[in-house]
């Protein structure tokens, strides 16, 4: 069960960690109502209704929920954190009753003290059902003990908690302290030339963050920022991408940037590849591939896999005046998940952010894929 389940997730995971938005618009005309296996694709002009939005859309094949965050103590000590929860619904059977909980739950998370460079991370994967599940009417997933939960629909504070291998665990409060934010156009993010591949993407930039980090039996009391991403989608994999490499910055001057670049088979761009710039009030501004350059300028090898992952990382936004120059640099350089995504193995690392002059000035979290294989062919 264990095996088919977490085979099942290999297969539409590409799709279900891109954070993909496009400038290009698209007419309600031009979309489909429902993909070929019957569930919903995203529409332009939806009108999201809170709370009950930031919960489940079993109508949709994928959803997931995806927070990374900076933490500190009092006395500097520094911590990174992820937690992922993925929704994966999939159509009855022949022959199947149709009460069966068809939905699939895979959670994943990972702690890093930056301190000694001690990286953990852990995964779950369950039927929908006791063990794992989401709300319809507000933010509240489970997997297991782990769980992400709205507990003020006003002011949209959320709780977070979880565990890993019973090394560490973290118990946060989370509180928006900029507006929520769609990224796309019209509500709706592409995330390829087909039409249905797309999804409604929702995302916090900005999470006042405090509570406790437990690691090696000691509790911390921190405090810092979150970033959080929820995404509703029923699309598939591009088979022309080989994986992709996506960032989240939190600058000090209360600025966000988020990016990404889809890499090809043939050794190309996506132009499906994006940027979007937040503003202090919460603004978007989106710009396409061909304004920014994306360049790998170190690499970090996994003694687990083999991967080569270009983990430090020169972004340069050709459309600013100056070019603004961004250096993403890892925390520490092992920060790589073996044991998830259906035995597919990825990069992702909490990283500080050094301007053109070397100077920090925030801080970032860091997602890279495909570099253990073209991640398409790995999930036929």
């Amino acid at each position: 069960m264990k095996t088919a389940m977490r085979k099942t997730f290999g297969r539409i995971l590409l799709a279900v960690l891109m954070g993909l938005g496009w400038t290009a618009s698209i007419s309600a005309q031009e979309l489909p109502r429902k993909t070929s296996d019957g569930f919903e694709v995203p529409q332009p002009g939806r009108k999201f209704v809170f709370p009950r939005d930031h919960g489940s859309h079993p109508g949709f094949k994928i959803e997931w929920w995806y927070v990374t965050g900076h933490l500190f103590t009092e006395k500097g000590r520094r911590f990174g954190y992820q937690a992922t929860f993925f929704r994966r619904a999939a159509p009855l059977r022949k022959n199947e009753d149709a009460s069966t909980d068809r939905q699939l739950y895979l959670a994943h998370m990972a702690v890093l003290d930056a301190q000694s460079g001690t990286f953990l991370n852990q995964e779950r994967i369950n039927r929908g059902g006791w063990d794992a599940g989401s709300s319809t009417t507000s933010l509240d997933v489970f997997n297991g003990p782990w769980r992400l939960a709205m507990t003020n629909a006003v002011t949209e504070e959320m709780s977070l908690n979880g565990g890993l291998h019973g090394e560490a665990a973290f118990h946060l409060r989370l509180k928006p302290s900029k507006p929520l934010v769609v990224f796309g156009t019209d509500g709706i993010s592409r995330k390829g030339a087909d039409p249905t591949a797309s999804s409604h993407y929702l995302t916090f930039t900005r999470l006042e963050t405090t509570g406790t980090v437990q690691l090696d039996g000691e509790s911390f009391a921190v405090s810092g920022l979150s970033w959080m991403d929820h995404e509703i989608s029923s699309s598939q994999l591009d088979s022309g991408q080989a994986g992709w490499d996506w960032t989240a910055v939190q600058f000090d001057d209360g600025t966000e940037l988020m990016a990404y670049v889809l890499r090809r088979k043939d050794g190309g761009i996506d132009r499906f590849s994006t940027l979007a710039r937040i503003d202090r009030a919460g603004r978007v501004s989106q710009v396409p591939a061909d304004k920014f350059d994306w360049k790998p300028v170190g690499r970090w090898r996994s003694a687990a896999t083999g991967a080569s992952y270009p983990a430090t990382v020169r972004l340069t936004v050709l459309d600013e005046v100056p070019k603004r120059v961004l250096t993403l640099v890892p925390l520490a350089p092992d920060q790589e998940l073996t044991g998830t995504l259906g035995g597919i193995a990825y990069w992702e690392g909490a990283c500080r952010v050094q301007d053109a002059t070397g100077a920090v000035i925030g801080s970032a979290f860091l997602e890279l894929t495909g570099y253990t294989g073209n991640l398409s062919d790995q999930m036929r």
